[in-house]
């Protein structure tokens, strides 16, 4: 089959993964800057129980602790992220971010009380977007039907295991990674009622 320029062009483009990639990059700048060139005031954009900025609430999820910690959350948001970006585009996958974050933040907040230090991490948006990437797929065309099962144990094998651990002081924020993933499911379910029922394929 041949291809024209302009179909060839808007092929490259749907697949450049803009969103997923401005979402790593500017973890991975906060990340050097905080670790790397030890730039304290980046300290001032993680959640801070015990008096908290309003805007700590969103910088929060693009900090980490050490490499491990953004090594892994990267991982997931490149992998899930490019799902969510397939189906919803750029503002698709940067809003599912910052709305599962944010509210993973709220609930880890919520939950934890002023005592309990500092939060950190892109992994309460990521669980977002697991979530996301699953039911935005939800259709009756087989291979669909396919692609939701094999990443929906994933999602649910996940979410059990960060309900089991809460309460376990292991230095994880187990809450904020529930709090994303409902959020995740509530974002979706906002939409569907929002959104004309697409035709089934």
């Amino acid at each position: 089959m041949l291809l024209d320029d302009n179909q060839t062009g808007k092929n490259k483009l749907k697949n450049t993964y803009n969103g997923v990639f401005a979402l790593i990059i500017i973890n991975l700048v906060i990340f050097i800057a905080d670790k790397g060139l030890n730039l304290g005031f980046i300290r001032n954009l993680y959640l801070n129980f015990s008096s908290p900025s309003w805007y700590q609430f969103f910088t929060a999820m693009f900090c980490h602790a050490n490499w491990a910690h953004i090594s892994g959350n990267l991982f997931f948001l490149y992998i899930f992220g490019k799902l969510v970006e397939e189906e919803e585009g750029v503002i698709g996958v940067v809003s599912s971010y910052l709305i599962c974050g944010l509210g993973a933040s709220v609930m880890s907040f919520l939950f934890h009380g002023s005592s309990a230090g500092y939060s950190l991490g892109a992994s309460g948006a990521v669980f977002g977007l697991f979530v996301v990437s699953v039911l935005i797929k939800l259709s009756w065309h087989w291979r669909r039907v396919l692609e939701v099962i094999i990443l929906g144990q994933f999602v649910v094998e996940r979410i059990l295991f960060e309900f089991r651990q809460t309460g376990i002081t292991d230095g994880v924020d187990h809450v904020a990674h529930i709090g994303g993933a409902l959020v995740g499911v509530a974002l979706i379910t906002v939409l569907m009622r929002l959104e004309p029922v697409k035709k089934l394929h």
